[in-house]
């Protein structure tokens, strides 16, 4: 029988192994894969470099080993074995077809990236397939498995501490919405119109409307969050009324991670709705002012030409979208975002091309921009995030995109592509400077001629250092006994001596131990025959050739950072620095297109400071850790949202103070008295919440103090008996069972929620405050196994009576 287990737990083992091979490499043939497994005596990596390295369809090879040695102060490397040296690789046979040809010049391509990196192809492709497995199996298990959110059972541990902001429980999935409604917080006058918005009276009537059933109750909920996040007490709050409303609109699993794009737009647009049914209830005979549309809306003026045709559009934007792959920095995302098309033919009304540009007329005082990280992979059938690093200033200055600037920022583009393309030709001559060569390795022109002058200016020498050595410096003996390769041995090995190939790699190898080189004999190559008066014009043309060289690259260098700086300040006028735009929020995604995580940095504008919203977690943080994890480039967190606020409207920078006393208004008196009395019930809750966790904590103190001690002998004056009668356990049980019915018939009598944990809850205060006194205490141990019944069956919806 244990044997038979053995063999079935291998089994299962085994099994297991295929499975993640079959996973991992996309391979479906059963026996391939147990070969390879048996190959690699079970080691899975080994496995996936095994099968990857045949799924290459490398050309069928004899069993020989290669070993690859450089020698010193040459990049050849010696090939030795049975085969053929590999780098010589013929493309032009006609027995070979295409499809080998470019195999084997990809093997060759390979060779010289391990050579220089020292890292191989199927390394690379191994880490890529095994990173992709991963991210694959972190997102089916976040799609089947939802997040479970767990409060500490300690009140004190989501306590909030001193003025630190409140956090947001994510309640499933729900990063996206804590991240997106902290930055809108964060909004000084966002969160005015939020807190006072007014339900209309309109909301009372039915039957209403689509939009007023779905974003009135929507507002509601949102104005008791916000108020929440004023004034609670707790380090975190729960936005899952909020959520559920929001997660209607989305047709999708609750589940999935949602598009955070999406509910951006979504959420806007409801907002929108809402506060125009306020708009319009409030008009007095005025055309309505929708605050949502004059606080993230703007409108760009379109220009441009269609196949000769000259149009002129207004239109309006919220959120604007930008491309990041291929751009450095936010300025050239909006540059090409503003211009599209041949910048010539948008200036001449007789051009047949088609092209456009974009001039704001009316910036929004939140401006969002929206990066596109994502794109969809054709070849995979699956979106992929763009890791790309991408630039923002904390300061961005908006002028040159202003319509009324057009004419200026024309000119500045004409002279910036101007500069661009005659830095493009430095860069370019600067090129062949520092790659000199007509072969595939190329150095720096300066240190070739470099070495040209240090082999000039070696020792010369007459003879051959073989023959020389051969004579002088060895021992007497054989000369094919010593390690001494020959010419022919350092180019490799040829047809004819490959049946020898492997005596003389054990006797390459060997070290020198009989012999020392004179002190006389040159350590470095050097020409046999020169004169002094060759070496002496080699000399100065080489000294001459090398400064010419040194002067041309330090002026192109000179020159290209010169163009730069001037491409760098060409916007840096007076003129082009009147509108500031300050950021205020920056949404990071860290992970890939199909799953990850959200959270946000945010500025405190009262401290000056950054900070990081992180669901329950609010933390002070800095500008090089936003940088760090918002810019991309490094690791697969990077920036999806950019929000930023005209640094010149005091509605986000400025509270609110009290007229006659002066004092800034904060905390619970920034709120509606509704709102106001909604927070105090919730903090008076979590207050009680905190008594309950004393009484519990006192009570678990007085029963270890009451545990029962070592008997001391009494003092013969003690007047107390010997003998306290205990109660029976029967007595025990009934009068426990009697307070028990008692507590939960006021429990339930008194309280408005009859949610069975706060019911339960109630329960256990009641009892417990009834044991004020030492003899009672006795009770603790069977009231908490009690309690575990009454739990259970009030959980099951069993009424008390049966108890």
């Amino acid at each position: 029988l244990k044997i038979s287990q053995n063999q079935s737990f291998s089994q299962i083992h085994q099994q297991t192994f295929l499975n993640q091979l079959r996973e991992i490499t996309g391979i479906n043939d059963t026996q391939v894969l147990q070969q390879a497994l048996k190959d690699s005596n079970g080691n899975l990596e080994l496995a996936v470099a095994l099968l990857t390295a045949k799924n290459a369809k490398i050309p069928q090879q004899e069993e020989t080993t290669y070993y690859q040695t450089a020698l010193p102060g040459n990049d050849r490397y010696i090939s030795v074995g049975s085969q053929a040296d590999t780098n010589v690789i013929d493309l032009t046979g006609d027995d070979k077809d295409d499809l080998q040809r470019a195999i084997a010049l990809s093997l060759e391509e390979s060779n010289r990236t391990f050579r220089e990196t020292g890292i191989t192809d199927e390394e690379q492709a191994i880490s890529r397939v095994l990173e992709a497995s991963i991210a694959e199996n972190k997102a089916s298990l976040k799609r089947t498995h939802p997040e479970v959110w767990s409060d500490s059972l300690n009140p004190y541990d989501r306590k909030r501490q001193d003025i630190c902001p409140v956090g947001l429980k994510n309640v499933g999935n729900t990063c996206w919405f804590s991240a997106v409604i902290q930055s809108l917080f964060n909004l000084l006058e966002f969160r005015r119109l939020v807190l006072n918005y007014n339900l209309p009276a309109s909301a009372q009537d039915l039957p209403r409307n689509q939009k007023e059933h779905r974003n009135l109750p929507f507002m509601r909920e949102l104005r008791y969050l916000f108020a929440l996040l004023v004034g609670s007490k707790r380090k975190y709050v729960d936005p899952s009324r909020a959520v559920e409303i929001l997660k209607d609109a989305f047709k999708s699993n609750d589940s999935q991670q949602q598009d955070v794009s999406e509910f951006t737009h979504k959420l806007l647009d409801w907002l929108e709705d809402a506060f125009q049914i306020q708009a319009e209830e409030e008009q007095n005979g005025e055309k309505p002012k929708n605050p949502m549309v004059e606080l993230f809306y703007g409108r760009f003026l379109a220009a441009g030409f269609l196949e000769g045709k000259k149009f002129e559009n207004t239109e309006m934007f919220g959120q604007y979208p930008l491309q990041v792959n291929g751009f450095r920095d936010l300025h050239e995302c909006l540059e090409a975002a503003m211009v599209e098309g041949e910048i010539e033919s948008l200036h001449s009304e007789n051009s047949g091309k088609s092209g456009q540009e974009h001039w704001f007329t009316e910036l929004p005082p939140v401006l969002t921009f929206e990066l596109s990280r994502f794109e969809f992979n054709q070849a995979l059938g699956r979106p992929e995030k763009i890791h790309n690093k991408l630039e923002f200033p904390p300061v961005l200055y908006l002028d040159r995109y202003l319509h009324k600037n057009r004419e200026t920022t024309r000119i500045k583009r004409d002279e910036i592509k101007r500069l661009k393309e005659y830095l493009t030709v430095l860069q370019q001559r600067l090129e062949r400077y520092l790659s000199y060569g007509s072969g595939p390795k190329r150095f720096p022109l300066v240190d070739v001629l470099q070495y040209a002058l240090e082999f000039a200016s070696s020792k010369p020498v007459c003879t051959s250092p073989i023959e020389d050595l051969s004579t002088s410096a060895l021992p007497s003996g054989p000369l094919s006994t010593h390690a001494i390769p020959s010419t022919a041995e350092q180019q490799g090995p040829s047809p004819e001596t490959q049946s020898t190939a492997p005596a003389q790699r054990s006797v390459i190898h060997k070290p020198f131990t009989q012999s020392r080189i004179p002190p006389d004999l040159p350590m470095h190559p050097a020409p046999r025959h020169i004169t002094e008066e060759e070496l002496s014009v080699l000399e100065d043309c080489l000294h001459r050739w090398r400064k010419e060289v040194e002067n041309d690259t330090r002026d192109l260098q000179e020159s290209i950072a010169r163009i730069q700086r001037t491409i760098e300040l060409m916007y840096s006028d007076k003129s082009m620095l009147q509108v500031p735009y300050r950021l205020h929020a920056v949404l990071v995604h860290e992970g890939q297109a199909n799953a990850g995580h959200y959270w946000a940095y945010i500025f405190d504008s009262y401290q000056q400071r950054w900070m990081k919203y992180n669901d329950i977690s609010v933390t002070k943080s800095t500008w090089e850790e936003l940088e760090r994890d918002s810019f991309g480039g490094y690791r697969n967190a990077s920036a999806y949202c950019l929000m930023y606020i005209n640094d010149k409207e005091p509605l986000f920078i400025q509270e609110e103070f009290n007229k006659d006393t002066g004092h800034m208004i904060v905390g619970l008196d920034t709120l509606p008295p509704d709102l106001r009395d909604f927070v105090k019930e919730d903090n008076k809750r979590f207050e009680k919440e905190l008594e309950e966790w004393d009484v519990q904590v006192s009570l678990k103190t007085q029963q270890e103090k009451i545990s029962p001690m070592p008997r001391m002998p009494m003092s013969s004056t003690a007047r107390e008996p010997e003998y306290l009668e205990q109660p029976s356990t029967a007595d025990i049980s009934k009068q426990l069972k009697e307070d028990s019915i008692r507590a939960i018939t006021k429990a339930f009598t008194e309280q408005e929620d009859k949610n069975p944990e706060t019911i339960l809850h109630m329960v256990r205060f009641l009892i417990y405050t009834s044991l004020n006194n030492p003899t009672s205490s006795v009770l603790v141990y069977y009231l908490e196994q009690l309690l575990f019944y009454i739990s259970y069956y009030w959980l099951n919806k069993s009424h008390y009576g049966k108890l």
